[in-house]
């Protein structure tokens, strides 16, 4: 399978993703832990059908030493005994977020549900967290690029 644009190397995609990329970077130093951001980043790649944020995130959750118990667990989180309440928390909000074009929403209860357990600081980041994979599955998915070659750290 071939991607319908280089977008990496086109200059005005080349552009726009240096920018959303080096915005993901100031979310790494917040204090929103590495393991639940990569749990959502996985969370939202599975419900948006991109398979080249899935194949990145998975690899690096796993590089982080996230188990492949829990990897593998991700798309029903509901029904798994893996996951702390926060974690859970954070998944819930992820998935009402992606599914908003579906009618959805995201729910008083699912906010404070996260607010128990995150700090403003921390829901500041898993709100850019949110919205950033969701900027880069919309990018992947439309050109379709290809998953399966990423190698965890590739773009450290």
């Amino acid at each position: 399978m071939d991607a319908r644009l280089d977008y990496f190397r086109n200059p005005v995609g080349g552009k726009f993703l240096k920018s959303i990329i080096s915005a993901g970077k100031g979310l790494l130093d917040s204090s929103l832990s590495i393991t639940v951001q990569e749990l959502v980043r996985m969370r939202a790649s599975q419900i948006n059908g991109c398979a080249v944020c899935l194949d990145m995130h998975t690899k690096e959750a796993a590089a982080a030493g996230e188990s492949a118990v829990r990897i593998n667990l991700v798309a029903v989180w509901r029904e798994a005994t893996v996951f702390t309440d926060a974690e859970r928390a954070a998944l819930e909000l992820t998935e009402q977020a992606c599914r908003m074009a579906d009618g959805g929403e995201i729910t008083d209860e699912a906010w404070a549900n996260a607010a128990k357990h995150f700090d403003e600081d921390q829901l500041a980041a898993l709100v850019g967290v949110i919205a950033l994979i969701n900027a880069f599955n919309r990018v992947n998915a439309i050109v379709q690029n290809p998953a399966g070659d990423y190698r965890a750290g590739q773009f450290a």
